[in-house]
């Protein structure tokens, strides 16, 4: 865990604002890393209900990150937070859209679960793949949520590298389902199913590394977008150098 001093503040009700800031956050996360694990069981099982479920819960959250963005403005507007206080109400904006977009793509691999229980049930190419990627990328989810709890710099660079992997994964995925596709065109229908629910799967690991990236943002103040992993381990050891 990352040495992250939030300042104790004279006004007790500033504390518990931010406080409740965070518990609000981790609450979506949570909900949102449920949407996406239901909705790879149910494309998995070709299971319609709980799809449908998946589906229902996106009300939920999106009544969720309205109220946080509420909880955003008004701390920005009463208090004028400064130094870390401000980077964590600027971290849990960023999150909470990335989240919102989480619970988008869960929904997407929902519809493909729908689309495949109407189908009569899924061909088996590509179930070891969706599989593969769909735990490295849950993980990735888990990591990323315990990397803000705990500001934990560490476990967020790792979120970043592991979405590395899951980029790679997923274009040996693509090019292996589309020659498959190509040698019998009667998979097509099925397999593009499983093909968007795979890039629905990667974008989910896109979301996670930019909420790793807005943890190491929120601790050391540097915003990290768009650089190599190496560059972000450079920047960050001579930064710790240097204090």
């Amino acid at each position: 865990m990352d040495n992250l001093h939030i300042d104790q503040h004279i006004s007790q009700q500033f504390n518990s604002d931010l406080e409740h800031l965070r518990t609000h956050l981790l609450e979506l996360g949570g909900m949102v890393e449920a949407q996406v694990v239901d909705a790879v069981k149910a494309i998995e099982t070709a299971d319609g209900n709980l799809a449908e479920r998946v589906l229902q819960t996106e009300q939920e959250v999106d009544r969720r990150e309205i109220a946080l963005d509420r909880e955003c403005t008004l701390i920005l507007a009463r208090r004028q937070p400064a130094a870390s206080d401000l980077r964590l109400v600027l971290m849990v904006t960023k999150t909470t859209h990335d989240l919102e977009r989480m619970g988008d793509e869960a929904d997407k691999i929902a519809k493909m679960a729908i689309a495949i229980n109407e189908d009569g049930g899924a061909s088996p190419r590509g179930y070891v793949e969706l599989r593969h990627i769909a735990t490295n990328v849950i993980k990735m989810v888990n990591a990323c949520l315990d990397a803000f709890a705990r500001y934990d710099v560490a476990q967020a660079i790792k979120v970043v590298r592991d979405d590395a992997l899951v980029d790679m994964e997923y274009r040996t995925a693509l090019r292996e389902l589309i020659t498959y596709m190509m040698e019998d065109p009667r998979s097509i229908t099925r397999v593009m199913n499983i093909l968007w629910a795979l890039r629905a799967l990667e974008r989910i690991g896109d979301h996670a590394r930019n909420i790793a990236e807005n943890v190491i943002y929120m601790v050391h103040g540097l915003d990290v977008r768009h650089i190599p992993i190496a560059e972000i381990e450079n920047r960050l050891a001579a930064q710790i150098k240097n204090l």
